[in-house]
């Protein structure tokens, strides 16, 4: 018996903890052991992703052996099982990569620039002219950044460019949380019928 509760609010620091509260000898120690093990071989690859489960954690308060039917293999199934209803109960959310996203182009590609950024979920921060040349500061999800490189050539006749680094990680939207978790679905459908 336990619960799970989420480790921090806070998305820059990605945790995950096992906490062992049980007191006296309800359980033996290599079974705890064993709960503790499988915990962090779930949270590897989740359950709605297979991504990793991060600010997680999972407190074990009590439980009860049988001299027959308690094994360290026992308890780590009974791990995974509460482990994954746990998981579909809480309110989880996938997170991903946000990008500080500076853009340097020829003043006349302005408009360009703003729409190609606004098209790929960007948030302009701040823009400015500097001599004949437009810079943009913007945050973009790093799975939209892909393929920017060859279209801001292509608006300035490989005149523009860019740099990015990261910033934090933030929760999908909802409409594309579903379409992550379908696109899984169907790759391990795919994979289990492959293997039968």
């Amino acid at each position: 018996m336990g619960y799970v509760e989420p480790v921090t609010p806070d998305l820059s620091n990605f945790a995950n903890e096992f906490r062992n509260e049980v007191v006296g000898t309800s359980i033996p120690h290599e079974y705890i052991t064993a709960v503790e093990k499988a915990f962090y071989d779930q949270v590897v690859k989740g359950p709605l992703t297979g991504y990793p489960v991060v600010n997680f954690r999972y407190v074990l308060q009590d439980g009860v052996t049988h001299v027959v039917d308690s094994s360290a293999n026992a308890f780590a199934i009974a791990t995974r099982y509460s482990f994954k209803q746990a998981f579909k109960n809480a309110m989880s959310v996938i997170l991903e990569p946000i990008m500080n996203v500076e853009v340097t182009v020829p003043n006349d590609a302005f408009n360009a620039a703003m729409s190609g950024l606004a098209k790929r979920k960007g948030v302009i921060n701040h823009s400015e002219t500097r001599g004949d040349l437009f810079i943009i500061q913007a945050t973009v999800p790093l799975s939209q950044m892909f393929g920017y490189a060859t279209e801001i050539r292509g608006y300035t006749s490989g005149q523009g460019e860019f740099s990015m680094e990261y910033k934090c990680h933030e929760a999908v939207p909802p409409n594309e949380t579903d379409e992550i978790i379908l696109k899984f679905k169907k790759k391990r459908a795919k994979e289990a019928e492959e293997d039968a």
